[in-house]
């Protein structure tokens, strides 16, 4: 893969067109901004297929990339851990999987990344794909096919998560999503160093110029990125979200 450095704005488009193509649905590209290194992958809901997966046939976690692939049947684009769970690699707030709720949506605050309200959901529905505060999501739930609850929102409505500190020195590597206002372009990142929270966010706003996006994880994060030669070893994941190519319902 090739590295880009991006100046403080910069639109989605043009990352599209700078990264090393995965194929003709699905970008992703090594970056530079404000001197931190990441990895995004941007899909395209109308030429992509993006779900959320957790287990596979016989309900066990499916843990790894490789599994997950084999399941898709088909091969990646992208794969990425996709949010928080609990030691038996259950999901901490609402996922669904195929149209499935595998468990419910959490609207309280509480300890932990999650807990940090506002937190928000990634939800991927036939014609787009959207991250929704939770509160906004419960107040009027659309009817995702898939979904995954995490926290705390990285971006709300362009503006960073209210609690985000300028000179934080808690650094983690961090992957996240953003999605665009019209549902229609999702870009995938993670840092490939440790970043703070505000350095995080302002890739997605200040950089991507993306208005939404969410925080998926910290520690464990870990991306499937082939065109960027890029396949982190993962095992013991729970919720992931893959990318695999051509719309829903494709052969």
């Amino acid at each position: 893969g090739r590295r880009r450095v991006i100046p403080r704005l910069v639109t989605a488009a043009w990352i599209a067109l700078a990264g090393s193509e995965v194929s003709a649905e699905t970008t992703c590209s090594d970056i530079t901004f404000d001197g931190l290194p990441f990895t995004i992958c941007e899909a395209d809901v109308s030429t992509s297929s993006i779900s959320v997966v957790q287990s596979g046939t016989d309900g066990r976690p499916l843990g790894s990339f490789a599994a997950a692939e084999q399941m898709a049947g088909a091969p990646m684009a992208m794969a990425m851990n996709g949010g928080m769970y609990h030691d038996d690699r259950s999901p901490v707030g609402l996922m669904i999987e195929d149209g499935v709720a595998r468990a419910r949506l959490v609207t309280s605050a509480g300890h932990g990344n999650f807990g940090l309200l506002p937190n928000g959901v990634f939800c991927v529905r036939d014609n787009r794909a959207d991250v929704i505060e939770t509160l906004d999501f419960a107040a009027s739930p659309p009817d995702c096919r898939s979904a995954t609850q995490s926290g705390p929102m990285l971006v709300i409505d362009g503006a960073l998560h209210p609690r985000f500190l300028p000179d934080s020195t808690s650094r983690f590597i961090r992957n996240g999503v953003g999605t665009s206002a019209d549902g229609q372009r999702v870009i995938f990142a993670i840092s490939n160093r440790p970043v703070t929270f505000h350095e995080f966010g302002r890739l997605f706003r200040d950089g991507l110029n993306f208005p939404q996006a969410l925080y998926l994880d910290g520690n464990v994060s870990r991306m499937f990125a082939p065109g960027t030669r890029r396949r982190d070893q993962a095992s013991g994941l729970g919720p992931m979200i893959i990318v695999t190519d051509g719309p829903p319902g494709s052969p």
